[in-house]
């Protein structure tokens, strides 16, 4: 009987791993660490508005997997991701 607590507890780590990956493989990318993003946007933001500007930039990053151009006027050619980033009703760039 000692062998069954084992066996469900075997079983649902196999279960928790599994649906971590799924989680992931569904997103295409992994999960970005905020303080990745947080000094990223700063930067980007640093000569721009602020509150709006960091909401969509952090958007942005965590969808991009952490890449952000590298300054306030630096190209988003940097980060094709986020360069092709549109606002579905407008069309136009998303991300700052």
């Amino acid at each position: 009987m000692k062998l069954l607590p084992v066996t469900v507890a075997l079983l649902a780590l196999f279960l928790v791993a599994s649906y971590q990956d799924l989680t992931v493989a569904a997103d295409g990318v992994a999960a970005v660490p905020d303080s990745v993003c947080d000094g990223k946007c700063k930067n980007r933001c640093s000569q721009k508005v602020a509150g709006r500007c960091m909401g969509l930039c952090k958007m942005c990053c965590g969808r991009c997997a952490g890449c952000v151009p590298s300054g306030p006027f630096a190209s988003k050619d940097e980060c094709p991701c986020y360069r092709d980033m549109k606002s579905p009703k407008s069309g136009r760039p998303k991300c700052p």
